[in-house]
């Protein structure tokens, strides 16, 4: 049995077929880019360092994987910065959130035993095991852990679709893009975040419920009460 042979889409030969097709496509590009030029308007205002931090009774800190049940650098990166902002007496508890959805890789565990070993007592860290993106972070923080107002911390090229989500879920927000090393990974994540800006758009305009919502915990409430 032959296989159908896949015909070449042809391209238009007149001049005005060919105009039309170039329209087309930066009509295209255009759309594709509008949501990333959203979200660097929308926060060019809210990106902070850790020296100029504003102080904030709540940070939260964004999984970015594990490696060999360890944080990654990207990850150790944005903790140092938490605990940096701790020890500097400018936010008071750290709220970590990322993924526990198997037994084996539990990146809010993970985040919080390196915490503590760089100076953020364990009851100042508060774990959410359901931040599955950083739409369901952002809900949940504001959702189940009542935080109202916090500094994000994550890498400069994922912190403003980060401050754009959080401010969405109602949760007032600066944020610090902590320095990376411009390897495969970050030019993998830049790009990664032209794409994400579309589904970051479609959540603020229709607000989805999380993947885990569940009831709400008193952890960040109770951390804080220990904390003044």
């Amino acid at each position: 049995m032959r296989r159908p042979k896949l015909r070449r889409p042809r391209l238009p030969r007149t001049r005005t077929g060919q105009r039309r097709l170039v329209q087309a496509v930066m009509a295209g590009c255009v759309l594709a880019l509008l949501p990333a030029t959203w979200m660097y308007v929308s926060t060019g205002d809210r990106l902070r360092t850790t020296a100029d931090a504003p102080r904030t009774e709540v940070a939260v800190v964004f999984g970015a994987g594990l490696w060999d049940g360890e944080p990654s650098p990207y990850l150790a990166n944005r903790l140092n910065a938490a605990a940096e902002l701790y020890r500097a007496g400018r936010i008071k508890v750290v709220l970590v959130t990322g993924d526990n959805s198997r037994k084996d890789y539990d990146e809010p565990d993970a985040m919080r035993t390196y915490l503590t070993k760089h100076g953020v007592p364990g009851a100042r860290i508060v774990s959410d095991y359901a931040g599955f993106d950083t739409w369901d972070s952002c809900v949940r923080a504001k959702k189940i852990f009542g935080v109202d107002r916090a500094v994000l911390i994550s890498q400069g090229f994922h912190i403003r679709r980060a401050v754009a989500l959080c401010e969405a879920a109602g949760v007032t927000s600066y944020g610090i893009g902590v320095d990376a090393k411009h390897d495969v990974t970050w030019y993998y994540g830049g790009t990664r975040e032209i794409f994400a800006a579309g589904k970051a758009a479609l959540d603020v305009l229709f607000h989805p419920d999380p993947r885990f919502l569940g009831p709400q915990e008193p952890g960040v409430a109770k951390a804080l009460a220990g904390a003044r």
